[in-house]
């Protein structure tokens, strides 16, 4: 039974963050007068669809409940119907700024429905505490036995700058493990003395972890404007890793066997449920920015190799030729492809 929960809420998770997704093109477009086909939650075969009269657009739900689209006129040179669409309401008619809106506010709605969740959570179930003191340092682990103590406030990793508890465990999880990590901590004192850490490397259920041995508990707040602020801060910080994380994947501190998919987002999802609503919700939120982020890295068949083909225009003052776009994002397309498969591989071995 619990299987079949976790599924419908992976589903439902995963429908809500590509529909709003989706939705922000859709709306965009219609604002900037494009002609949209489709606007579709799921993908393969229909299982329902509805045109309101005097609509262009066909509102559909397909029999894959996994992404979903926006056809939008003048997308697919090649495939478009050009008798029926008139020119000035196809895509590739607008203006520059028009066209880099329509591609940007896909990834945009996922920002704001991050925000709105957060901001939600936070209302409902109380902020959390940012600020990266130590509540804990368990005796006999390196960072006792260099000298650090509960209640100490972590300033640098790595000469990083550590703001929040996420910045704190992000960068011990990316620091080089071959050698002591360099820890600058104000003291309760407010005395700055930097330790040098090297973890203890152990095993837990055969994975190799690297142990540090100290803690954080974060302490709830109430109120309006600790829910506002600390949504702002969580935001920023959220932001911040996907950066770092993506630029340690470039640079190697991230490996691409490390990536997840969707059997380890399914995994993830039935580990959130058991801690209740609220954390399902935030995970969405984690989910939705992920999603807005990696759209708009500049990758072709990403809403950011379309803005990037639009800076290329506006450079070149013409327009790249459509036949090469496509094609261009068409390789993409087929590359994510073949990464995703080796993802998902990864995620079932992992957990099997």
């Amino acid at each position: 039974m619990n299987i079949i929960i976790n599924i419908l809420l992976f589903i439902l998770i995963l429908s809500v963050i590509v529909a709003i997704h989706e939705f922000g093109h859709f709306i965009f477009a219609k604002l900037m007068g494009v002609y949209v086909y489709e606007y579709a939650i799921g993908m393969g075969p229909k299982i329902w669809s509805h045109k309101p009269k005097n609509s262009e657009t066909i509102y559909s739900i397909r029999a894959i409940p996994l992404g979903g689209f926006c056809s939008l006129a003048g997308e697919d040179t090649e495939n478009d119907d050009k008798e029926k669409v008139p020119k000035d309401k196809r895509l590739q008619s607008k203006k520059p700024w028009q066209r880099f809106l329509i591609m940007f506010m896909g990834p945009g709605f996922n920002f704001l429905l991050s925000f709105v969740v957060i901001l939600l959570v936070s209302l409902i179930w109380g902020s959390r505490t940012y600020i990266p003191v130590l509540s804990d340092v368990t005796k006999d682990t390196p960072a006792y036995n260099a000298g650090i103590r509960k209640g100490d406030k972590v300033l640098y990793i790595d000469n990083h700058k550590i703001k929040t508890v996420d910045d704190l465990s992000l960068y011990l999880t990316l620091s080089d493990k071959t050698k002591p990590t360099s820890i600058k901590i104000e003291k309760k004192d407010k005395t700055v003395v930097t330790y040098k850490v090297k973890p203890k490397k152990t095993k837990v259920n055969k994975k190799t972890t690297y142990v540090y041995g100290v803690g954080i508990k974060t302490k709830k707040t109430k109120g309006f404007i600790n829910a506002f602020k600390y949504t702002f801060v969580k935001m920023n910080s959220l932001f911040r890793q996907m950066f770092v994380t993506i630029k340690a994947l470039f640079t190697g501190g991230v490996s691409v066997s490390d990536l997840s998919g969707p059997v380890g987002i399914y995994s993830i999802v039935g580990e959130y449920a058991k801690s209740g609503v609220g954390d399902l919700l935030f995970l969405m939120a984690y989910l939705s920015i992920n999603v807005g982020f990696l759209n708009l890295l500049p990758i072709p068949a990403f809403d950011g190799g379309h803005i990037l083909f639009i800076l290329i225009e506006l450079i070149l003052r013409r327009p790249v030729k459509p036949q090469l776009e496509n094609m261009i994002h068409t390789i993409g397309l087929f590359l994510l492809m073949l990464l995703m498969v080796y993802v998902t591989i990864n995620d079932i071995l992992r957990i099997f």
